[in-house]
């Protein structure tokens, strides 16, 4: 997979929230051999009952695991207020990297999109390369693209729902509809099944967090992650069969024995 002229070597993005302890954290990622973890600027500058210097240990923690940092701007519901987060995630994680989130309802978690477009907009005036959380409709796509970003990060279900793919059509148009795009499913992953079935539809990659930080062995479910994306992208790329309304018997019968 590749984002903003980098190669990522996983298709799996995991979020570095909600796990029972940093330990776990790391060894779900660990499991995981995700290619980026996204972090919060409010969670790495925490302090937390560890005190002052918790913020500064978490990052650490996550710096040594190797992969790329994608910090967010999670729990933003303004443009102004999710480009001065990001503005200062940028110097804090020393990356032009955003996952661009601007929250515009409150029960479902569902971006702003009108927000989304015009934060996506400035920052990428910035200098910022913008991973875009949205919604998968076609409109709103193009515009993020004519924003400036050159990746795109529809949503599967609500945040932390674990529902799986709301609208698989919505999310097939809108891969058929913008083939040479970086897509990846954000949100809404609670099995792997789903993870599997994004990466089935042709998506570059899957981003998730709660499903594995809050399993009963949040390790073993990041390894199974892991192991759904890869089967799905190899799933799509063996060029399924299309599905049928009639039965085809799969043993030909020409040639069959016949008795009298």
């Amino acid at each position: 997979m590749r984002a903003y002229g980098t190669d990522l070597s996983s298709r799996l993005l995991l979020g570095t929230a909600l796990y029972p302890s940093p330990a776990v954290m790391a060894e779900a990622i660990r499991a995981a051999e995700a290619g980026v973890v996204t972090v919060s600027l409010r969670r790495e500058g925490a302090a937390g009952e560890e005190g002052a210097g918790a913020g500064q240990r978490f990052w650490d923690l996550v710096g040594g695991l190797g992969p790329r940092v994608l910090p967010n701007t999670a729990g933003c519901h303004s443009v102004k207020e999710a480009v001065l987060t990001a503005q200062m995630a940028r110097e804090v994680f020393g990356t032009p990297w955003i996952k661009l989130e601007v929250i515009g309802e409150d029960d479902t978690l569902q971006p702003d999109v009108f927000g989304l477009v015009e934060a996506a907009r400035i920052l990428s005036r910035d200098g910022f390369q913008v991973f875009p959380y949205t919604t998968e409709d076609l409109v709103v796509a193009g515009r993020l693209l004519d924003a400036g970003c050159e990746v795109l990060m529809p949503w599967g279900a609500p945040i932390g729902s674990g529902r799986g793919l709301n609208n698989p059509y919505g999310l097939r148009s809108l891969r058929a509809h913008f083939p040479d795009v970086p897509l990846i499913v954000d949100a809404g992953i609670g099995l792997p099944s789903h993870a599997a079935a994004a990466m089935e539809l042709g998506f570059d990659g899957v981003l998730l967090n709660t499903a594995v930080a809050r399993a009963g062995d949040p390790v073993a479910m990041a390894r199974a992650m892991a192991l759904a994306v890869r089967s799905g992208r190899l799933a799509f790329e063996a060029d399924p069969m299309e599905a049928r309304d009639m039965a085809s018997p799969s043993t030909p019968v020409v040639g069959a024995a016949v008795f009298a």
